[in-house]
């Protein structure tokens, strides 16, 4: 094989803005935890022979530092504190916290260390491995072939959107993890933002700096995952996760992710002070019209007009699925729509990789997300699946996998 000759990841900011934001949080609040996360890839696919070239770019990885204009741009937005960013400029990747290994052909990668510093490597770390991957695998493939790819899915969205008023469709861009390279990327926002006037922001903090977009993106699993070993009542961890996200956030990104516990766990969960205090909820698992329905449902039994909430659906998209899904809820609710690899890696004859990194343990102890979805189910341990199903009263089904 014929590796890279420069790296992959050319900016600290080249990440989806959830990791930042969190990072912060993190920062003021749990600096000391200590975390492990782990590489899953779901199609079971054998990438264990890129683990060398992989290794190489993660090494590339620790030459990368926040630039003086990256640093006063963050500090133009009103998420972020001083003393955060001020420890952001000196933050470097420590590659001694990540091992990656061929086991079998299996790639295994394992990243170990402080909370604080092991967030910031699961967006950027997902999308070199995807990249080096289609490297190898479609080097003919150019970002031209992506762009006009997209022109023909926007051409048949047009089409088949032409009987609905589209004034209230809004579309993110969240591709960074799973993209073809960082090239399709940003020829693939680029080209949205000039062309399809819906698209209202990017998770991606580089390309939103460059071409001048709204950065998007609050909490991922982690945060609530974490939140199973730092609150000292399990059943108490999701609330825990949901009032410490207010504590630093307490007017701003307050759209909360459901899934970590299963849809109907996190409802019992967030009631009327959650409720109103966040701005809306977003879908990452599991059937999304029932989801959206029983979102509304919640609203409406709490006395709270749907229509001041925003409910941002993320799971599989493409610009069919968020159509179908627009035309269902769009008088009902406020919508978004965050589409990643459907639109970072939509290239005919490519194969996207269904790959994640997640958290597997907190303080030297398990972690669990219990997707709504069967076989987004992570953890190592059954013994805390089984009392994290207890303690959320969920029925003891479903196996880990």
């Amino acid at each position: 094989m014929t590796p890279y000759a420069s790296p992959i990841l050319t900016s600290l900011l080249d990440t989806d803005a959830y990791k930042l934001h969190m990072q912060q949080a993190v920062y003021h609040r749990y600096r000391h935890i200590h975390v492990v996360a782990e590489f899953r890839c779901r199609g079971d696919e054998l990438l264990g022979e890129y683990a060398s070239e992989i290794r190489e770019q993660i090494q590339i990885m620790s030459q990368l530092a926040l630039t003086e204009d990256e640093f006063a741009y963050l500090s133009g937005l009103p998420f972020f504190t001083q003393d955060y960013l001020n420890w952001l400029k000196a933050f470097h990747y420590n590659p001694e916290h990540v091992t990656v290994s061929d086991r079998n052909g299996h790639l295994h990668v394992r990243i170990e260390g402080p909370w604080r510093e092991v967030i910031m490597w699961e967006v950027p770390l997902l999308a070199v491995i995807s990249e080096v991957v289609h490297h190898h695998r479609s080097p003919q493939i150019t970002a031209q072939m992506a762009v006009d790819q997209l022109r023909k899915n926007l051409a048949s969205f047009k089409e088949q959107a032409a009987d609905i008023d589209l004034s209230a469709f809004r579309l993110m861009d969240f591709g960074t993890r799973r993209r073809f390279s960082g090239e399709v990327q940003e020829a693939i926002v680029s080209t949205l933002k000039n062309e399809f006037p819906y698209l209202v922001g990017t998770s991606n903090y580089d390309l939103a700096h460059k071409l001048q977009l709204t950065p998007v993106g609050t909490q991922a699993h982690e945060w609530f995952q974490a939140h199973q070993q730092i609150s000292p009542v399990l059943a108490n961890s999701q609330r825990a996760a949901l009032q410490a996200w207010l504590d630093e956030y307490p007017d701003q990104l307050g759209i909360a992710l459901t899934d970590c516990i299963t849809m109907d766990a996190f409802l019992r969960d967030f009631g009327s002070n959650f409720a109103n205090a966040y701005q809306g909820l977003r879908h990452d698992s599991g059937d999304p019209f029932e989801w959206g329905e029983k979102a509304i449902a919640h609203y409406q039994a709490l006395g709270i007009d749907p229509m001041t909430k925003t409910l941002v659906f993320s799971d599989n998209l493409d610009l069919d699925k968020a159509l179908h899904l627009y035309r269902h809820f769009h008088q009902r609710v406020n919508l978004v729509f965050g589409i990643g690899t459907r639109l970072t890696c939509n290239i005919p004859g490519v194969k996207p990789l269904n790959i994640v990194i997640k958290l597997v343990q907190c303080n030297g102890k398990p972690v669990a997300k219990l997707s709504d979805s069967p076989g987004k189910t992570i953890c190592q341990d059954k013994a805390f699946v089984k009392a994290l199903r207890k303690a959320f009263d969920l029925p003891l089904v479903k196996k880990a996998s």
